[in-house]
């Protein structure tokens, strides 16, 4: 994931400056919509919940709420949409970037601009297409069944949310232009209409050939991959007129009308709030009472504390942002070696995606179809065992290189304080897990219950919280989400295209042309996925491997469910590999450290993860054993 700072533009004063009200509402635009919106989604799922409960128990009728759904689903596309412009502003995507880091600065700056223009290509074609959508809503009227609401207006987003997308593109393209020489912008400007003239005049190549070339090539220069999903699946409807291109813009919409989905910003949103509130630091200081006598102590209390934390927050990267902030500098002031305290807090990390609630068991289970709450259950063993034999690593590497833990007062009191301090951080797993599995809570539901929860707690109860810190706490969820959500919404229209050519048909009986042994191409799968997961972020592979490789595991009868657990776990690890590991590029900028001495440091826990990935692959009874 590449981030930069945020491109700020339009208005300048005499010295250059953004001045006035214009400067303000270019800043600010975005933000009282996203602030708004997700209260108010989160607001009215925690009231669908309770009134359905309420309803079942003491009414005769308790489909009075069923509007409340619907009416979220809208806002949350809206959202979803409006954060977007806020991720360009700031350079902030999920991208492959090996080229792009290996490039000198003037060529760095050419590919922005080529990637923009990509990416306003793509805005552009949606932008146009919504407006003729738009026109066929008037002219023959839908409304909504739960609202009454004409879809007229939820469709609205279309035009307003990637016309502002144009628009950030637009000042992020002028503000290149003020560093790059005329020669350089029109170098970029040719190169983009080189790499898109194909695709309007190029006959005789086959659909899956202008698709994955696409797909490939927007890779390799740094676009987006969502964008690369996107424009390649747009590229090919031009070419080869698979579909109408109405359907881009069609389906930017109703791919993400999902309930499920919402899950995914409510979880983020949860570990924000929980993690600016103060819930985490109690966690570390519980975990610390417990284990912080032992050799490796703050080590060990650091990973159990990403074990629990993962139980919120369901990120890789949020749960190191949090957990390593404390731990990192703390191990390093106490003479730990600052790469190991690095690699083992971004290792622990990694237990985030696999103990519920679960980011990437969200979009599994939506990709595939499966239950999210059998996902969830799955997921426990793993993560458990990951956190343990991490433990294991941590006692003895620790006890050999004389890493003692802190003497102090521990007692039975001492005990009880720091769990009384931490009681309304460990109701959070009960809330999310005993609401699914105890049939009160859907999983969304649970997430926006967790969500309000964090609000609450932080405001009311530690007072970490507060109308400073709690607008960046929302605007960092919304964008966050947001990249997730524009991820599946483009690999639906790219999955589209792959299953009318029987991309999925075609790769499953060339597998299996090779071999039917199952056990060999479980090895084949786990190897492609480790290889995916050093160079692409895991939500980006699931949406995109998931409707490939899942009907050829099916075939040789793998559960769906073990094998959202095999393909959770495996891509956990692409978290702490270089390049694209995120965990890593968290951990190094906590520590101050380079990623290749962390790189080196991390790869006995890289190992301990493997085997833990292969004793859930080949006895599938372990992560299984929760679940029926």
């Amino acid at each position: 994931m590449t981030t930069a700072t945020a491109h700020e533009l339009p208005v300048e004063g005499n010295d250059g400056k953004k001045t006035g009200w214009l400067a303000w509402l270019d800043e600010n635009f975005e933000k009282p919509f996203l602030i708004s919106g997700m209260v108010a989604i989160i607001l009215i799922i925690s009231f669908q919940a309770f009134y359905r409960y309420i309803g079942s128990h003491f009414s005769t009728n308790a489909a009075g709420a069923i509007w409340t759904e619907e009416l979220a689903r809208f806002i949350f596309i809206w959202i979803s949409y409006l954060a977007i412009p806020i991720a360009i502003k700031k350079r902030n995507n999920i991208r492959v970037d090996i080229v792009y880091d290996r490039l000198p600065e003037r060529l760095q700056r050419i590919s922005w601009g080529i990637v923009n223009l990509c990416f306003l290509s793509l805005v552009g074609v949606v932008f146009c297409m919504s407006i003729f959508l738009l026109s066929k809503q008037l002219e023959f009227p839908q409304v909504a069944p739960g609202t009454r609401m004409l879809y007229f207006f939820p469709y609205l987003i279309l035009p307003f949310g990637f016309g502002l997308m144009g628009l950030r593109l637009i000042q992020d393209l002028w503000k290149d232009h003020k560093r790059c020489s005329w020669g350089d912008i029109l170098i970029g400007a040719l190169f983009f209409i080189a790499i898109s003239l194909p695709a309007f005049l190029a006959t005789g190549f086959s659909t899956l050939t202008i698709l994955f070339g696409y797909f490939l090539l927007y890779l390799v220069i740094g676009v987006p991959i969502s964008v690369s999903l996107g424009l390649a699946a747009t590229m090919t409807i031009i070419n080869q007129g698979t579909l109408p291109i109405a359907y881009v813009a069609q389906t930017a919409f109703t791919s993400i009308d999902s309930f499920p989905i919402m899950a995914i910003p409510f979880f983020i949103a949860a570990g924000v709030f929980m993690g600016a509130g103060g819930l985490s630091r109690r966690l570390l200081e519980l975990a610390d009472e417990i284990l912080g006598s032992l050799p490796g102590g703050i080590a060990l209390a650091a990973i159990a504390t990403s074990m629990f934390f993962a139980a919120i927050s369901g990120s890789g990267p949020a749960t190191v942002a949090a957990i390593g902030a404390l731990t990192i500098p703390a191990m390093v002031q106490r003479g730990y070696d600052k790469f190991f305290s690095a690699a083992i807090v971004a290792s622990a990390g990694s237990i985030g995606v696999m103990i519920p609630p679960s980011n990437p068991f969200v979009v599994y289970g939506v990709s595939a179809q499966v239950s999210i709450g059998k996902l969830f259950m799955g997921g426990i063993i793993p993560g458990v065992l990951t956190g343990i034999s991490l433990m294991v690593f941590t006692y003895f590497y620790s006890k050999k290189r004389g890493w003692q833990g802190v003497q102090k007062k521990r007692s039975v009191a001492t005990f009880i304080k720091a769990f009384w301090d931490a009681k309304w951080a460990l109701m959070v797993p009960v809330i999310i897990l005993g609401g699914i599995y105890g049939g009160l809570l859907t999983p969304t539901e649970a997430a926006a219950i967790a969500a309000l929860y964090g609000l609450v707690v932080g405001f009311f109860v530690y007072r970490e919280l507060n109308l400073k810190n709690i607008v960046p706490c929302i605007m960092d969820a919304c964008s966050t989400s947001a990249i997730v959500i524009i991820l599946m919404a483009m690999a639906t229209i790219f999955g589209y295209i792959m299953t009318i050519e029987k991309v999925p048909d075609t790769i499953a009986n060339a597998m299996l042309g090779l071999t039917d042994n199952k056990y060999m191409i479980l090895m084949m799968i786990n190897v492609l996925l480790l290889i995916v997961g050093t160079f692409m972020e895991a939500l980006a592979a699931i949406v995109i491997l998931t409707p490939i490789l899942l009907p050829i595991v099916i075939q040789i009868g793998v559960d769906p469910v073990h094998f959202g657990i095999i393909m959770v776990v495996n891509l956990a690890v692409g978290f702490v590999t270089p390049p694209v590991g995120v965990n890593l590029f968290v951990a190094s900028g906590i520590a101050n450290a380079k990623i290749e001495d962390i790189s080196r440091v991390i790869l006995p826990m890289i190992g301990i993860m493997l085997a833990v990935l292969l004793l859930i692959t080949y006895i599938p009874a372990i992560p299984l054993l929760l679940v029926h």
